[in-house]
């Protein structure tokens, strides 16, 4: 039956899970957007009628499937139809260009998209151009085309499953994987992006990490109004409070909430017999008001109740969206160097404007994959050139840290020192 407005966001998502054939769910969620394109998302402890920000947009309602915990390591997932459905999202994000790539690292994971999908190369059904109907990157270049096509010819052999677990293998280790881009501001209102991983909150400013906090070393997510906190044990065992400024209560609330659902999905117990442990439970439970009502991380890991992964799982895969072969040019550039020459990596960058300008609209314009990609990108090409990522006076600074209270004399972040404004 259709879900009414009485029904649990909990029942929504089961719908989904078992339709999806998911057993290791608490990766993912479902997001939706309001009326002025901020994303959230389904809370499962609340019913549909509860979330008036989904209420407001509809009838139809438009809830869309992605990864909400993206795995520190997706490939010891337990689950192939785990780490299937990781293969689609971290694809797309690529693609949407929330997860930027040197141009022999797309290469490389366009080759194994590819031999996912068509399998073993073959010169008489893979002829000239055929890479050319798959999109992997914003703005793609035949360039490209040509080197996944070079790089898909030595894959043979690779089943789907393995194919998508190397891929996954590569795209974990960039430096976007699994980040989570919120925009706040710090002192004299200069621009930031905190981004929520796996391992802890990063802070970006102009295009670089300006500091680095480790979901154990947190100790409080707070904010009040606009304004941000993120509480952090140092070395020395006393705490540093950072402050931000969120656009509006609104952004503020979602930001608190979703560190609030990463700082407890990935944080380590506090009974974990490690020193670090040991040193954070002095300062008490987490006590949020809003609660994460999933597994851990870490439980997920040592779940046994469920023996995965489950026998004789088939996995039904979907194909990719394909465009017009483009036409041959001859002379083409070689593009050897892109795939073999290993001391240029990471030197050569795709830029990836806002998202797949280069062909057919994909997605509704007010979908949450749209929206984080416009909002949420700092490397976009095309974006407003005073802010975060483009003011050009601030590229030659050394960047500050946004404006901080030592509770005591320590040191919070893993980059960069603070000078404390005033102490409590």
């Amino acid at each position: 039956s259709f879900p009414q407005k009485s029904t649990k966001g909990s029942v929504v998502l089961g719908y989904v899970f078992r339709h999806l054939n998911l057993v290791e769910i608490d990766y993912f969620g479902l997001r939706y957007c309001d009326r002025s394109h901020q994303t959230y998302w389904l809370d499962p402890a609340k019913t549909l009628a509860e979330h008036k920000e989904l209420i407001n947009t509809g009838p139809p309602y438009t809830l869309y499937f992605g990864i909400k915990f993206y795995a520190e390591d997706p490939c010891k997932l337990k689950e192939e139809i785990t780490r299937y459905q990781f293969f689609l999202q971290v694809k797309q994000d690529v693609l949407q260009g929330r997860l930027p790539c040197p141009i022999n690292t797309a290469a490389q994971l366009g080759a194994y998209i590819i031999q996912s999908e068509l399998g073993d190369y073959d010169p008489y059904k893979h002829t000239a151009g055929y890479v050319s109907e798959y999109r992997f990157v914003p703005d793609q270049k035949e360039e490209l085309e040509d080197a996944v096509e070079r790089i898909h010819k030595t894959l043979m052999g690779q089943v789907p499953a393995e194919a998508e677990v190397n891929y996954l293998g590569v795209a974990k280790s960039l430096e976007m994987y699994g980040v989570d881009l919120h925009p706040v501001y710090g002192e004299n209102k200069s621009e930031y992006f905190l981004g929520l991983t796996p391992i802890g909150v990063v802070v970006y400013k102009n295009k670089k990490q300006v500091g680095k906090y480790f979901w154990p070393r947190i100790t409080k997510v707070h904010f009040k109004e606009t304004q941000f906190e993120l509480r952090v044990l140092g070395k020395d065992c006393n705490e540093t409070s950072f402050f931000f400024e969120a656009r509006n209560k609104v952004t503020c609330k979602h930001l608190w909430k979703c560190c609030v659902e990463h700082h407890t999905f990935f944080r380590v117990p506090e009974n974990e017999s490690n020193s670090l442990s040991r040193k954070v439970s002095k300062f008490g439970s987490l006590g949020y008001k809003h609660r994460y009502s999933g597994k851990t991380s870490l439980r997920m890991s040592r779940d046994l109740s469920v023996q995965l992964p489950r026998p004789d799982q088939s996995i039904e895969r979907s194909r990719s969206k394909t465009y017009p072969r483009r036409a041959q040019q001859t002379g083409s550039k070689n593009m050897s160097q892109i795939t073999t020459n290993a001391e240029n990596e990471g030197t050569t960058k795709i830029i990836a404007p806002s998202p797949v300008k280069s062909f057919k609209k994909i997605k509704n314009e007010n979908s949450p994959e749209t929206q984080r990609s416009k909002t949420g990108a700092p490397w976009e090409e095309n974006g407003p050139q005073s802010g975060l990522y483009n003011s050009a006076s601030n590229r030659s600074k050394s960047p500050k840290f946004p404006y901080s209270r030592r509770r005591n004399q320590s040191g919070g972040s893993e980059n960069e020192s603070v000078q404390p404004v005033r102490r409590r």
